[in-house]
């Protein structure tokens, strides 16, 4: 690959995914555990739509985290480049073409909060997942993962989630140690024969009886939020949402803010956040699902993923850029980099240091041959 960079006198070392997170990739600092800047490749190939743009237009229209002059200048110094060579910033881009963006990557922080390992068997890793932490790279998020700190701190790899948990979402994550057992557990989920149990700090007094939602699930993926949708017998609107079905029980109450137990019957995104919405008791601190007029219930505790409604539309699938970010203080603990729209602050532009975790968190999963639990955390006490 060519490269005659402005700032080629810089020593630079690129990462690839086939480079494994270390411990000393972390800085950590006030209760949340930052990631060192790193030089990375971004690649991805023009679409049939991108096609017939000049380069710096298409960066420009499609990838908006960054101005029009830093895209001009990352071209001309072959940051940005077109099938391993420098193109011109008037180059128009033909379709297939292989674009690689060289970028100085800022990963968003975590909380310091700990994975705790529950178990650890030759075939399979359970883990108590904070909020906070995305359970493996996404998004921003490549080293700040459970499967990255995982790996760079107990030398786990290679790890294979075998289900999911949203970023702010806390509790039992199981992970395979093989692809075959991944396979296994994943053929089980596909099958219906996994029974998934979380709880829920509620606003208001929960029904005692126990409360059935089978309402669609509509995702709206730019908006990162999720809505239900309901037919009606006689109606002549198609419904768009993916069918869904949770299952809710109180467990306790102090009138104020209630502990349901959660059973989703299928696995929709934000299922049981927009549930528990729809029946008018939604989580006590889930800003993102929280009215502000729930029947005149408390909302005490909000604060938990606004960024969630807020973030930046997500980039067309291919590049997954550094789109959102916001500046925190200087860092003397990694390089900067002159070209670097982050640098020198450590934490990306857009982050929402306040919205960290939500009062979700997944307690079991059960199937036949096998059960595991993870311990309630602190706010599940209502005294």
């Amino acid at each position: 690959m060519k490269r005659t960079w402005e700032d080629k006198a810089m020593e630079i070392v690129w990462q690839s995914p086939a480079i494994r997170p270390q411990p000393q990739d972390y800085i950590f600092r006030d209760g949340r555990r930052h990631v060192r800047p790193y030089y990375f490749e971004f690649i991805c190939h023009v679409k049939n739509r991108w096609a017939g743009k000049t380069i710096v237009d298409l960066f420009t229209h499609e990838f908006k985290g960054r101005p029009y002059d830093y895209y001009v200048s990352a071209v001309k110094s072959g940051r940005i480049q077109v099938d391993g060579e420098m193109v011109p910033v008037s180059h128009i881009v033909k379709t297939s073409q292989k674009i690689s963006h060289f970028v100085h990557r800022h990963e968003p922080p975590v909380m310091t909060w700990d994975i705790s390992i529950l178990q650890e068997k030759p075939d399979v890793v359970v883990v108590c997942k904070p909020a906070s932490v995305p359970v493996h790279p996404c998004g921003q998020y490549r080293k700040n993962t459970v499967v990255g700190i995982l790996e760079a701190e107990h030398g786990l790899a290679p790890l294979f989630p075998i289900h999911r948990l949203d970023r702010l979402v806390s509790g039992l994550l199981i992970l395979a140690r093989s692809a075959s057992k991944a396979d296994y557990f994943r053929q089980q989920i596909e099958g219906g024969m996994v029974q998934k149990q979380y709880i829920a700090r509620v606003a208001g007094e929960f029904p005692e009886q126990e409360q059935v939602v089978d309402a669609n699930v509509n995702h709206d993926a730019r908006e990162c939020r999720s809505t239900t949708e309901i037919s009606h017998s006689g109606d002549d609107i198609p419904i768009k949402g993916k069918t869904a079905c949770t299952k809710f029980t109180r467990l306790s109450t102090n009138g104020i803010h209630s502990l349901v137990l959660c059973e989703p019957v299928t696995g929709r995104t934000h299922q049981i956040r927009v549930h528990l919405q729809h029946l008018g008791y939604p989580i006590a601190n889930d800003a993102l699902y929280l009215s502000k007029h729930v029947n005149g219930r408390s909302t005490e505790g909000m604060g938990a993923d606004r960024a969630a409604a807020n973030s930046s539309p997500s980039p067309p699938s291919g590049f997954r850029e550094n789109l959102s970010t916001e500046p925190v203080d200087s860092n003397e603990d990694f390089s900067i980099d002159p070209m670097c729209t982050n640098c020198p602050n450590l934490v990306p532009k857009g982050y929402d240091v306040y919205e960290e975790a939500l009062w979700l968190h997944c307690v079991r999963y059960s199937a036949p041959g096998w059960t595991y639990e993870c311990p309630y955390p602190d706010w599940a006490s209502l005294s």
